[in-house]
């Protein structure tokens, strides 16, 4: 079993920033690829980046393209997720997810999933 624990989450304001991490334990976190995920109330949780197990590889949603990057580092076995200029629509709670396999922007993919971490945009 691999464990991963999301931190970073708040309430923040539209054009503000935020990192969130995702501590993981449990699993060689260096054979896994690491994903967010978020979903917002009401809706079906959606993709929003992924990172391959060197970093080298890196995709991301459309909606957050530009705005969010994805990074992690091996040595501590964490991943994070930087958010700049966000905005209302951004409000979920957002999740780390971990796969065995190969980079996937699809969620019935990864084997792993921490507890989330609320985001809240609003002014």
């Amino acid at each position: 079993q691999m464990q991963l624990v999301e931190s970073g989450g708040g309430l923040v304001q539209p054009g503000d920033s935020l990192r969130l991490s995702c501590a993981a334990s449990g699993r060689t976190f260096t054979t896994y690829v690491m994903g967010w995920f978020r979903q917002a109330p009401g809706k079906n949780r959606e993709f929003v980046a992924a990172i391959s197990r060197g970093a080298a590889s890196t995709y991301y949603a459309d909606s957050v393209k530009g705005r969010f990057t994805i990074s992690r580092d091996n040595a501590k076995n964490t991943v994070y997720l930087q958010m700049t200029s966000l905005k209302p629509e951004d409000t979920a709670v957002y999740y780390c997810a971990a796969n065995a396999l190969v980079i996937t922007t699809k969620e019935e993919q990864y084997d792993y999933w921490g507890q989330g971490t609320q985001v809240t945009v609003s002014s």
